[in-house]
């Protein structure tokens, strides 16, 4: 039984994050260039690795089997163009995303626990996941209480993480996968980032994951580079994996290569799979096709050859 006095020392023992250390490790990553047969491997790769996501309050279930359709098939000239990971959508979407979806391999993540801001009651964020679990969402991406983690009540944090983990259960005995979402636009330090990173895994998230996209800045290199430092030293300590998703303000290939490039340094080669990497986007994806055709066929096509998100 932990206490919060317990995820207090903990949480608090272990080491600091050097801030300079950090962004110069980051930005050395970020430099980094790759062949050409390479870089066509990555573009692949993260294109499998894209939760294609739409949260705006004017989504439509119209809107939603479009983003599903083009999940499946993102380049429908190319046969060859891999799917993407997942579509993330709001709870209410979720059936009509299961629908268009079926059995294409292609999952559902759902949006709960008051997302973004994670200001709600406990069994009304419990009754959020359950309801998009049982619509059928493979994944749930959940936000935590940042004001509870900012005021130190960690066994608060970790309680509710434990709850959502187990309000993702089906009654067949598997589980939808859990996204921790940390807002760390809104942690305030890096040292809080690792603190954060530490606390979700310990409370069972299969994923810790930078942002809800809401808040500015989201996901960041130097960010990301702490919390897979942070999933590889919990596998050495623990055996167990965890995956990491950054998410808000990654719209380039160039970006996207950057961070497989840091997961490869960091973390090495069992984490380049999207079972245990993903890229939250909305825009990426069609850099990602743009990039891959010019590759292909040694042309652009251009934006508008590809559907709007």
């Amino acid at each position: 039984m932990r206490s919060d006095s317990s995820l207090r020392r903990f949480l608090h023992g272990l080491p600091g994050v050097d801030q300079v250390g950090c962004e110069a490790r980051a930005a050395g990553l970020g430099t980094r260039s790759i062949k050409t047969t390479s870089k066509a491997w990555a573009i692949d790769l993260a294109i499998r690795m894209v939760d294609l996501t739409t949260l705006e309050g004017q989504d439509t279930h119209g809107k939603v089997r479009a983003l599903a359709s083009k999940a499946m098939r993102p380049d429908p000239a190319d046969p060859t163009c891999p799917a993407t990971a997942a579509v993330c959508v709001y709870p209410d979407m979720v059936a009509t995303a299961k629908q268009t979806l079926g059995d294409s391999g292609v999952h559902v993540a759902a949006v709960a626990t008051a997302f973004p801001s994670g200001r709600a009651a406990m069994d009304i964020k419990l009754a959020d996941t359950r309801d998009a679990v049982e619509a059928g969402a493979d994944e749930i991406d959940m936000v935590i209480d940042r004001g509870a983690f900012l005021s130190g009540r960690y066994l608060d944090v970790h309680d509710e993480i434990a709850q959502v983990r187990e309000a993702c259960a089906r009654p067949d005995g598997t589980s939808a996968h859990l996204k921790v979402i940390f807002e760390t636009g809104e942690l305030q330090t890096y040292d809080n980032v690792r603190r954060a990173s530490w606390l979700a895994m310990m409370a069972g998230g299969h994923f810790i994951k930078t942002s809800t996209g809401k808040v500015q800045p989201a996901a960041t290199l130097p960010v990301t580079l702490i919390m897979l430092e942070a999933v590889r030293d919990f596998r050495d300590q623990t055996g167990q994996m965890v995956g990491v998703k950054p998410a808000g303000g990654i719209k380039t290939t160039k970006d996207a290569i950057k961070y497989l490039v840091m997961v490869n340094e960091i973390c090495g080669e069992d984490w380049l799979d999207p079972d245990w990497f993903r890229f939250g986007a909305s825009t990426l994806l069609n850099d990602l096709l743009m990039q891959r055709t010019k590759m292909t066929t040694g042309r652009y096509s251009g934006p508008d050859y590809f559907t709007l998100d």
